[in-house]
């Protein structure tokens, strides 16, 4: 864990302006369904920063960052994978791309998508709701 939150001005300055608007679009997104804790991490070897919301000891998502590229990374558990399957074809071409290519894990199917524009924000909306309703 960071031992603080990076700064608008750092994000900005990882990301760039055009990527850094996407994140914060879809953190408002996110923050106006759920009511969640924010976690700052180290991003591992590909990317350099995680930033993981949280409830209760679960992850509903985290978002990866990196020099001008910004992943959203979500794990559909067995129930969250049945629903997937039933409801395919209300999801956009890439999002079924991103689930068929995923590898499936002991803990479930490791979606990670990264996002060049807004145009997949709906789909991620309803990723989300498969693994939890909205709390707000």
């Amino acid at each position: 864990m960071l031992e603080k939150a990076l700064t608008q001005k750092e994000l900005s300055a990882l990301l760039g302006m055009t990527t850094f608007e996407i994140y914060k679009k879809l953190c408002w997104q996110i923050e106006a369904d759920y009511d969640m804790e924010h976690i700052w991490n180290k991003g591992g070897s590909c990317w350099r920063y995680e930033y993981k919301y949280r409830r209760g000891g679960r992850t509903l998502c985290g978002l990866y960052l990196r020099e001008s590229c910004l992943g959203f990374m979500v794990i559909l558990g067995k129930a969250e994978r049945e629903k997937f399957e039933q409801d395919r074809a209300n999801f956009s071409d890439s999002i079924v791309q991103a689930y068929d290519a995923a590898t499936t894990y002991h803990d479930g199917k490791w979606l990670m998508i990264e996002l060049q524009d807004e145009r997949l924000f709906a789909d991620l909306k309803k990723l989300l709701y498969l693994k939890r309703k909205p709390n707000k």
